[in-house]
C-alpha cells in the first residue's frame, strides 16, 4: 500500500514544485509580481485561493475531528464561517480592490492602513506587522503540526520530519514563485480539496454495511456525549454565539483578505464571490459528513481512534486502495500547504515592506526587497516550526487562537476604515491594539475556557467589540483632518 501511496504524494509534490518554477519565470521580476501578483488573478483562482488558503488542514482535520467527538452542534462553527465569509466577500473584497490601488499602490494590509492614515503611518504599519508576524507564527505552527499528524499516522513516521517535510515542500514553491505560485498552486490544492470532501463522506456512507443515512443515525444514536441536533443540553447562549462568532474573523485574515487585492479587476469581485461561496459551501458539507459519518463507521467496526483529529486519515487508509489514499492524502496535504505557503508569504511581505523597507533601507530596491522577502520566508517557517515541536497540540486550538488575535485585532479596522470616513489615525491604533491585546489577556486568562464560573467565552467576542468600540470612541474624540476618506466601491 504504501508504494501506490506515494506514487500519487510524488505526483502531487511535482505538481507543485512545476507550478513554483512557472511562476518564477512568469511573476516575480518586481516586488507587486512576487508579494501581489501584479493584481492580475482571475476571479476562479482568487477565489479558491481565498477558500484553500482559509480552510487549512482544519477542514479535513479540525472540524471533523470536533464533530467526530460532539456530532452536529459543532456544526454551528461552519455555518458562522460561512456568514462571514459572504458579509466579508460583500462588504470588504470590492472596496479593498479599488482603495488598495487608489492609495498609492499599497501591496500589503499594513501598507494600506499606512496610507489610508497617513497621520499615523509609521505607527500603524509597525503594529499591525508585528501582530501579523507574531500570530502567523502560531497558526503556520497549526498547519505543520497537522503536517506532523499526516505523516507519524499514516506512515508510522517521525511526528518532526512530517513538521519538516511539509514546510520543506512549501518553502521550495513559495520562495521560488511567490504569489502567483502560492495563489496557482491555491487552486489546483482547492481543487483536489473539494472533490476529496466530495468523494469521502459518500463513501463512508455505503461503504461496506454502511446502510446509508438510515443505519448510521441509528448507531450514532447509541453513541454517549454525540448527538445528531443542531443543539443539546450542554449548549448555551454564549457557548452558541462562540461557535457563531468565528465568522467575525473574516474581516481580519491578511492571508485572505489580499487575494480581494489581487483580483484582476473591481467588477470581477462579484464573479469571484460566486465561485468562492460556492466552493465552500461544498467543502462544508463535506467535511461536515466526514466528521459525522466517520464516527458512526468507527462505532460501527469497532475501531479505537485515539486522536479524533485524525479520522480523515484513517478513512482514507481504511477504505480506499493506495493510489486513490494517496490522492486523499494529497488533499489533506494540500489544505495544510495552501494556508502556510499563504501565511509565510503574508508574514514575509510585511518584514519586507513594514520593516526592512520602512527601518532598514527607504530606497531598497524591488530586486532586494524580494530578496529579503525570501529569507524572510524562511525564518518565519523556522519559527512556526519549532512552535509545532509538540505532538500533542491540537490543530483547531491553535487556528482558534491565531484566528481570534486576527479577527479582534484587523476586522473591527478594516471594516471602519473601508467605509467609515470619520475614523482617524489615532482610532485606527487604538483599534488595533485593543483588539490584539484583549485576545492575548483573555486567553491567558483562560476565560475561553471558563467565565466568570459558567462556559468560556471565546475570545474573538470580547476582543471585536472591544476593538470596534476603542476606534470608534478615539476617532469621535480626535481630529480626522489630513487623514484619506474611505470612498470606495459599493
Amino acid at each position: 500500500m504504501q508504494t501506490g501511496v506515494w506514487i500519487s504524494l510524488t505526483i502531487y509534490f511535482a505538481v507543485m514544485l512545476g507550478i513554483g518554477f512557472y511562476a518564477y519565470r512568469t511573476s516575480t521580476g518586481n516586488s507587486e509580481q512576487y508579494i501581489l501578483g501584479g493584481r492580475n488573478l482571475p476571479p476562479a483562482v482568487a477565489a479558491l485561493s481565498a477558500g484553500a488558503s482559509d480552510m487549512s488542514g482544519w477542514l479535513l482535520l479540525g472540524l471533523p475531528g470536533a464533530l467526530y467527538v460532539s456530532g452536529l452542534v459543532e456544526a454551528w462553527i461552519g455555518v458562522g464561517l460561512f456568514v462571514g465569509a459572504l458579509v466579508n466577500w460583500i462588504v470588504v473584497a470590492p472596496r479593498l480592490r479599488e482603495q488598495t490601488e487608489r492609495y498609492e499602490n499599497a501591496l500589503t494590509i499594513p501598507e494600506f492602513l499606512g496610507k489610508r492614515f497617513p497621520t499615523q503611518a509609521s505607527a500603524l504599519r509597525l503594529v499591525s506587522a508585528l501582530i501579523i508576524v507574531v500570530f502567523f507564527a502560531v497558526y503556520t505552527a497549526s498547519g505543520l503540526v497537522a503536517g506532523g499528524k499526516l505523516f507519524s499516522t499514516a506512515f508510522d513516521g517521525g511526528y518532526q520530519t512530517g513538521v519538516w517535510l511539509t514546510l520543506g515542500i512549501v518553502l521550495a514553491y513559495t520562495v521560488i514563485g511567490g504569489f502567483l505560485a502560492v495563489c496557482l498552486t491555491d487552486f489546483v490544492q482547492g481543487c483536489i480539496m473539494m472533490l476529496a470532501l466530495i468523494i469521502m463522506p459518500v463513501v463512508v456512507l455505503y461503504t461496506g454495511d454502511g446502510g446509508g443515512f438510515a443505519q448510521a443515525g441509528q448507531t450514532l444514536s447509541g453513541v454517549e456525549g454525540f448527538t445528531l441536533s443542531w443543539w443539546n443540553e450542554d449548549m448555551s447562549l454564549i457557548g452558541w454565539l462562540s461557535l457563531m462568532a468565528w465568522g467575525l474573523g473574516y474581516f481580519g485574515q491578511p492571508h485572505i483578505i489580499v487575494r480581494f487585492m489581487a483580483v484582476r479587476s473591481v467588477a470581477e469581485v462579484s464573479t469571484a464571490r460566486n465561485y468562492a461561496m460556492s466552493w465552500m459551501a461544498i467543502s462544508l458539507i463535506g467535511a461536515i459528513g466526514v466528521g459525522i459519518f466517520g464516527r458512526a463507521y468507527v462505532e460501527r467496526s469497532g475501531i479505537t481512534l485515539a486522536d479524533p483529529e485524525t479520522i480523515f486519515i484513517l478513512l482514507a487508509e481504511t477504505l480506499f486502495p493506495a493510489l486513490i489514499t494517496g490522492f486523499l492524502f494529497a488533499a489533506l496535504l494540500a489544505a495544510i500547504m495552501s494556508t502556510v505557503s499563504s501565511q509565510l508569504l503574508v508574514s514575509s511581505s510585511s518584514l519586507a515592506e513594514d520593516f526592512y523597507r520602512l527601518l532598514v533601507n527607504k530606497k531598497a530596491s524591488d530586486s532586494t526587497i524580494v530578496t529579503v522577502g525570501r529569507i524572510a520566508v524562511v525564518a518565519v517557517g523556522a519559527v512556526a516550526a519549532l512552535i509545532a515541536g509538540d505532538p500533542d497540540s491540537e490543530v483547531l486550538g491553535l487556528v482558534s487562537n491565531a484566528w481570534a488575535g486576527f479577527g479582534a485585532a484587523f476586522g473591527p479596522l478594516m471594516i471602519l476604515a473601508l467605509t467609515w470616513q470619520r475614523m482617524t489615525g489615532i482610532g485606527a491604533v487604538a483599534g488595533l491594539v485593543t483588539g490584539a491585546l484583549t485576545v492575548i489577556v483573555w486567553i491567558a486568562m483562560g476565560w475561553n475556557s471558563s467565565f466568570l464560573g459558567g462556559p468560556g467565552v471565546y475570545e474573538m467576542i470580547p476582543g471585536f467589540l472591544l476593538a470596534m468600540l476603542a476606534i470608534v470612541v478615539v476617532s469621535l474624540a480626535t481630529d480626522a483632518k489630513g487623514e484619506f476618506r474611505a470612498i470606495g466601491s459599493a
